[in-house]
C-alpha cells in the first residue's frame, strides 16, 4: 500500500526500480548483488521474510507420538483432525482475525461445557475423508512456504475454513458441536497424589 503513490511515480519517471538477486556481502557503496552488481544504498533495511509458525511452533504430542499438523485437517478452522482436546485460531485473510478469534472461542466455550454436562473429558474430530487442500488460498512466498506446516482443509463443512466473516457469524453459533467428532468419558476414578 503506497498512500501518496510517491513509489509508484519513481519507477514511472525511471528513478527507481526493482532488483531481484541474492545478496552477497555488503560493501562501503552499499549492497554488492551475488551476480557482481553492486546498488549504491545509503541505508539498508533488512527484511529477509516472514516465516510462518502454526501455533507459535509448539510441537504437539498425542500419546506420546509427535503429531505432524501438515498431515492433519482443519476442523472449523479451530481444531485438527485427530488431536483431542486441542483448539487454535487462525484469523480471516480478508478481514481482521480478532472476528474469527471472537467466533473460535464462542465455539469452544460452547464445546467445554458440552463437555462438562454430559460428562466426558475429550471431544476429539475425527479423521475426515474426502478431498484436501490447503488451509490459505494465498500466494505469497511466505505462504507458500509454510504450507506444508499448516494443515489442509476439506471440501465440506465442517472441514473448510470459510473466508466469510458474514456467513460464519450466522452458522457457528448454531454449529452442531457432535457432528464429526468423537467423545470419550472418563474410564476410571481419578485419585489425587497427596505429595
Amino acid at each position: 500500500m503506497i498512500p501518496d503513490a510517491d513509489l509508484f511515480e519513481a519507477i514511472k519517471a525511471g528513478t527507481a526500480s526493482v532488483v531481484t538477486d541474492h545478496i552477497d556481502r555488503f560493501v562501503p557503496e552499499g549492497v554488492r548483488l551475488r551476480s557482481g552488481r553492486t546498488l549504491a544504498a545509503d541505508v539498508v533495511v533488512s527484511a529477509t521474510g516472514l516465516s510462518l509458525k502454526l501455533i507459535g511452533g509448539v510441537t504437539l504430542t498425542v500419546d506420546g507420538r509427535v503429531v505432524d499438523p501438515g498431515q492433519r485437517v482443519a476442523y472449523r478452522g479451530l481444531m485438527l483432525s485427530g488431536v483431542p482436546n486441542f483448539a487454535y485460531c487462525i484469523g480471516y485473510t480478508n478481514a481482521s482475525w480478532t472476528l474469527r478469534a471472537d467466533l473460535s472461542h464462542r465455539y469452544v466455550c460452547r464445546l467445554l461445557t458440552h463437555l462438562d454436562k454430559r460428562g466426558y473429558v475429550s471431544a476429539t474430530p475425527r479423521e475426515m475423508t474426502g478431498n484436501r487442500r490447503p488451509l490459505l488460498d494465498l500466494t505469497s512466498g511466505y505462504v507458500q512456504r509454510a504450507l506444508a506446516s499448516f494443515p489442509q482443509q476439506g471440501d465440506r463443512d465442517p472441514w473448510t475454513v470459510r473466508q466469510n466473516y458474514l456467513l460464519d457469524v450466522l452458522t457457528t453459533p448454531r454449529a452442531d458441536l457432535r457432528r464429526d467428532m468423537t467423545f470419550t468419558r472418563r474410564t476410571a476414578p481419578v485419585l489425587e497424589e497427596i505429595r
